[in-house]
């Protein structure tokens, strides 16, 4: 099943957490942060939204930062999915 999000809406997937710390300690899953660098899967088309022209400046394949609670969770054929406002990006990573 694909997702096509709506207007300025993005969805993102996590990118796999570091399971160990710098010095070489595994961490449990309780103490993993939630993680805030995602993969964009999807791009909603712009348009107007609440009354102004929205552009997209992201595209899919770019990895992304997000605050740590921004958007809506959701699981679709066993993945999990968060859809975000493209304003709740805080910065494209570039390599």
């Amino acid at each position: 099943m694909n997702i096509k999000p709506l207007f300025d809406k993005v969805v993102i997937e996590s990118v796999p957490v570091e399971e160990k710390t710098k010095s070489g300690l595994f961490l449990t899953a309780a103490s993993q942060e939630k993680p805030q660098a995602y993969k964009v899967v999807a791009v909603g088309p712009g348009g107007i939204v609440d009354g102004k022209e929205v552009q997209m400046q992201v595209n899919v394949g770019d990895k992304v930062l997000c605050s740590q609670y921004a958007g809506s969770e959701f699981k679709v054929d066993g993945k999990e999915f968060t859809i975000i406002r493209q304003s709740e990006i805080l910065a494209i990573l570039e390599d």
